[in-house]
């Protein structure tokens, strides 16, 4: 199917029927801690269109000048809608905020995701991601997995 993948503001109306999706779906799986927000320190959000309909999105935040790792991107809120799985579209919507980060001059990707999400850590190691030390709010996590890609 022909698709689309464009940066999107935080006030996007299709984007936020998505993030409220899969806040709704990291809930399910984790309860009330799978619900954080990201909007007000997301750098750009991207959005991947089916034949116009919004079906997935990411963002990147930045890490501070405070934090372990200055510069660096946080990919945040990858998400795809469940009736589009399985076409490659969470690999096109890591693959652009991959060129933006690395367009903005950040060294690297970093991420988290949990134990209870075996497709987004098969994307991720298919992806070239790595383990990483976990980091912030993480650290004290066990079923938290961290990962970090040079760009």
């Amino acid at each position: 199917m022909e698709h689309i993948v464009e940066e999107r503001s935080a006030g996007d109306a299709e984007l936020a029927q998505l993030l409220e999706a899969a806040f709704a779906e990291l809930v399910g799986r984790y309860g009330a801690e799978g619900r954080s927000q990201v909007k007000d320190r997301a750098r750009y959000f991207v959005v991947l269109d089916e034949e116009r309909r919004a079906v997935g999105c990411g963002a990147v935040q930045v890490f501070g000048p405070e934090t372990e790792h200055p510069g660096d991107g946080e990919v945040k809120r990858m998400y795809v809608v469940p009736p589009a799985r399985g076409r490659g579209y969470a690999r096109a919507l890591l693959a652009a905020l991959e060129g933006a980060a690395r367009s903005a001059g950040h060294p690297a990707l970093r991420l988290s995701t949990g134990e209870l999400q075996p497709e987004a850590i098969a994307l991720y190691e298919s992806c070239g991601y790595v383990r990483a030390t976990p980091w912030g709010k993480y650290v004290d996590q066990p079923a938290v997995r961290c990962y970090a890609k040079s760009l």
